[in-house]
């Protein structure tokens, strides 16, 4: 019988942070700690379609999502194996509800999937399967998340690949990676956490009122959106703790765990 595993949300980063030692070494720890997952669950902050769409059903190419970068970011590579099964449960789960999915079976895995799962996972021989987030309204995600909690008692890792702060618009890249972050940043840094740890649920929903600086920490939300169906699907845990801190060009790349 597969152990029922957590809900994890991470913030992923844009590709150079790979070449990060401190994030890179992060992740492999936490995953260390992890039970070994059956397969993985990915909701990127990159990939909004609605209704809901299901990717990387087979292996397929991954999808270069970003611009202008060094060329060898553009040849990573990480072959998971296609996780049909999974992939046939998703739709069952949030057919269940009433609501439609659609297959997007050529669109591979996107950044915000694969920069992570390279540095926790890096044999890439655990099945993954990508959704799309089909709103960035935080109660239309946490009840997605509700929808595929039962996925977690078949060793599914779910986990939402966002950003804990993210604003490229208010951040230097001049300066060094550990910089002093902005105090815009530090200070939703720290609500984010005390609201998780408390399970402050109604909070984080309504976190663009709540929050300090909203608009700064996420000028569009869709980078801390994929908490949310990380919170949804771990609605029954009662342990919720950050597992990684810290800041990177002034971006809070705080991760947390629901167990």
């Amino acid at each position: 019988m597969s152990a029922k595993m957590p809900a994890i949300f991470l913030s992923h980063g844009a590709p150079p942070l790979a070449d990060d030692e401190t994030w890179t070494r992060e992740l492999a720890e936490w995953s260390a700690k992890l039970p070994r997952p059956q397969s993985i669950l990915m909701v990127s902050t990159h990939w909004e379609d609605e209704p809901p769409a299901i990717g990387a059903t087979t292996t397929v190419p991954l999808t270069y999502d970003f611009y202008g970068f060094r060329a060898h970011y553009y040849h990573v590579r990480y072959e998971a194996p296609a996780a049909r099964q999974l992939a046939a449960e998703v739709r069952r789960l949030i057919a269940s509800t009433g609501a439609q999915t659609h297959d997007a079976p050529t669109r591979g895995l996107d950044h915000g999937a694969y920069v992570p799962l390279k540095e926790m996972y890096p044999d890439a021989d655990i099945p993954v399967v990508q959704i799309s987030m089909p709103s960035l309204d935080p109660q239309t995600l946490f009840d997605v998340g509700r929808t595929l909690a039962p996925l977690r008692d078949d060793g599914v890792l779910i986990v939402g690949s966002g950003f804990t702060t993210h604003n490229l618009r208010a951040i230097s890249f001049d300066r060094p990676a550990d910089a002093r972050a902005p105090e815009w940043s530090v200070e939703f840094d720290d609500w984010a956490r005390r609201a998780i740890e408390s399970s402050d649920i109604d909070g984080l929903l309504d976190f663009m009122t709540k929050a300090p600086a909203p608009q700064m920490a996420h000028p569009r939300t869709e980078h801390f959106a994929p908490l949310f169906v990380a919170l949804g699907a771990s609605i029954d845990s009662v342990q919720r703790e950050s597992t990684v801190d810290g800041f990177w060009y002034g971006l809070s790349k705080r991760s947390f765990q629901f167990a």
